[in-house]
């Protein structure tokens, strides 16, 4: 096994020093020059098929199925289709951002390295850190949503029964290692991408007139003033507010989306894992949440009562717009099963809620910036340590259970949408500073192991927007009067992350790296060989796969998709 020297992952109260990593992320960490017995680090073993599946499963969850509701309620069906088609180019940008540092640079530190080793070691702190906080708080509110819809058949039995049983099961499957892991997420979002596909070619047939009623809907929802709807104010500034919130919707919905970039660590290589599954999320966005959202928009009335009464319901199939559509066309039995598929994207969204988290601490512990106790892994690769401190957090779901609780908890899960937009913004100062470093040292771009179309542009336009949907995130805490509480919530990621930033900075007097001396070539080179092999391998397979009978030629081609 190769190995090569580079940035020391230090420990906390530590300077960096120099470390030795390995082209299988397992690691043999020394400190002052010392070398270390070497410890288990996460293993290669997540597949092709399964990264990209794990993909499109975060951009795929209750924030589309569920939260796609109110954004029409208080914006309408043109505010909705635009908000989600300008945020769907953001989300494509942070996407492309992430593939281009990632296949340069695949270690198990994710993006929050990427933002030490391009910007600044206090701006890798922050970014790793706000990332794990939004985990820890939405792991358990994913949590809480699966209880809530099992509730959808059964309200008799209390709550914390289903959230100790999903608590249990993900965090069963977390420690099966990797390929349980994969496996697991392979076929939950293999039903999310069938039950999408189903939803989205019923509401075309609902719309052109193919329901039991027969009604022929067309455009009908978008005219007579309809398409912009005004939300806490009247006119033009109501029209502006009610497309304004759908854009904050649009950003809780699709973040997650770039979960993908944490399992560059466990994928067997990443460089031609990592960019096929990103080039499929662009178009896989584009169908589910742009198409998915324009069809909701065309069949269902904004001012409809059961879809303002759904806004209500909390999370199950009661409050989908999706059943709101199949309630108004008359169709029986559809919103039990979609309420069974809504309680697989729950599931399937804590599971990879936990994962991800887990992966986070064990990265910053990795970049010395945690404790080492949470770089500790077992024989199957799992990051133990981790994954326990992370499945402590889950308890939080049960504070819905309590008086006063679910107000709590809609506190906290307030928080999630401003952590999720730090963390965009995170990915893509770390790749426009990542961009400025090859620039500065005479690195093309055609050099990259995949470009990204349009980029670097992408990447500022999209820092700029998401910069202004986070700052105005909190508008309606001000309307109708101002509501401290919700402003707190909606604002406390901003200071945690620039307390980070400065703390990390003060204590280790660190700099903004320039961009001639940002480190291009540690980290990247010790892929090359090993990628080469693997390519080589991949391609005498894939050649094997199409020339040969029948099955294998369709397991191929599924494969590819």
């Amino acid at each position: 096994m190769s190995s090569s020297v580079e940035e020391k992952p230090h420990q906390v109260g530590e300077k960096p020093e120099a470390a030795i990593s390995s082209e299988d992320g397992n690691s043999a960490l020394s400190f002052r020059g010392e070398e270390k017995k070497q410890e288990a680090g996460l293993k290669r073993d997540l597949k092709p098929r399964q990264i990209s599946m794990i993909a499109i499963g975060g951009a795929l969850g209750t924030g589309l199925v569920i939260g796609s509701g109110s954004g029409l309620a208080n914006g309408g069906p043109a505010s909705l289709f635009i908000g989600y088609s300008v945020m769907g180019f953001c989300c494509a940008a942070v996407m492309s951002a992430l593939g281009e540092m990632s296949t340069y640079m695949p270690h198990p530190r994710g993006f929050a390295g990427h933002a030490s080793r391009f910007v600044s070691e206090e701006f890798g702190f922050a970014v790793g850190y706000n990332y794990l906080f939004k985990y820890l708080v939405v792991t358990a509110n994913n949590i809480n949503a699966g209880a809530l819809v099992i509730s959808y058949w059964n309200n008799s039995l209390s709550g914390g029964i289903w959230i100790s049983m999903i608590i249990v099961l993900i965090i069963a499957i977390n420690f099966a290692g990797p390929k349980g892991f994969g496996e697991f997420e392979f076929w939950l979002s293999l039903v999310k991408i069938i039950t999408m596909t189903g939803l989205i070619l019923l509401l075309l047939i609902l719309d052109l007139g193919g329901g039991p009623n027969k009604d022929r809907i067309g455009f009908r929802n978008w005219q007579d003033g309809k398409a912009f709807k005004e939300y806490k104010s009247t006119g033009s500034t109501g029209r502006f507010l009610g497309f304004w919130s759908v854009m904050v919707n649009a950003l809780f919905a699709y973040t997650g989306t770039e979960l993908v970039g944490v399992t560059v660590g466990e994928a067997a290589n990443p460089r031609k894992t990592v960019p096929a599954a990103i080039k499929k999320t662009f178009f896989r966005i584009a169908f589910f949440y742009v198409l998915g959202v324009f069809l909701v928009g065309l069949v269902v009335p904004s001012d409809n009562p059961l879809l303002l009464s759904a806004n209500k319901k909390g999370t199950s199939a009661a409050a989908s717009p999706f059943v709101v559509a199949i309630n108004i066309a008359g169709i029986k039995v559809l919103p039990s099963i979609i309420n069974a598929a809504i309680l697989l994207f729950t599931i399937s969204a804590s599971n990879s809620d936990l994962y991800i988290g887990a992966r986070t601490l064990y990265g910053l512990a990795v970049d010395g910036k945690a404790p080492a106790v949470f770089r500790k892994c077992n024989r199957f690769g799992v990051p133990y340590w981790s994954l326990i401190a992370c499945s402590l957090f889950c308890a939080l779901a049960f504070i819905n259970l309590g008086s006063g609780g679910p107000q709590t908890f809609k506190y906290l899960v307030n928080t999630v949408t401003i952590f999720g937009g730090l963390t965009w913004l995170g990915i893509l100062i770390s790749h426009i500073h990542f961009m400025k470093a090859l620039k500065a040292q005479g690195v093309s771009r055609d050099s990259l192991p995949w470009k990204a179309p349009l980029q670097p542009y992408s990447s500022y336009f999209a820092v700029v927007f998401v910069s202004i949907v986070v700052f105005f995130k909190g508008w309606d805490t001000f309307v109708p009067k101002f509501n401290s509480k919700n402003f707190v919530t909606s604002y406390i990621g901003l200071p945690i992350f620039f307390l980070l930033i400065v703390g990390y900075k003060l204590w280790y007097r660190t700099k903004v790296h320039r961009p001639e001396d940002v480190d291009l070539k540690t980290g990247a080179r010790e892929f090359d060989e090993a990628d080469v092999e693997e390519w080589k391998k991949d391609e005498e397979r894939d050649a094997a796969l199409a020339s040969g009978p029948l099955h294998l030629k369709l397991w191929h081609a599924a494969k590819n998709w």
